[in-house]
């Protein structure tokens, strides 16, 4: 079983195409296409971060903000 990985993200919300960049191991940059209102960049976030690591993740800290903390499993 594998252990929490926590990592830092910078989101760049209402951009073109929604992908994931790796910056650093703990450091990523994530490009989504929804806007940051109403939940939607967050819920857009995790949907791509699941299928990104391939398991389930949660926001740690940062809702409301560009700078989020992650916690991968």
């Amino acid at each position: 079983m594998r252990d929490k990985m926590t990592i830092k993200i910078k989101v760049k919300p209402k951009s073109g195409k929604s992908e994931v960049i790796k910056k650093t191991e703990e450091d990523y940059e994530v490009k989504l296409k929804s806007r940051a209102e109403n939940n939607k960049a967050n819920i857009e976030l995790i949907k791509l971060l699941k299928k990104y690591f391939k398991t389930e993740v949660r926001i740690k800290s940062g809702l409301k903000s560009r700078n989020k903390i992650i916690e991968v499993n």
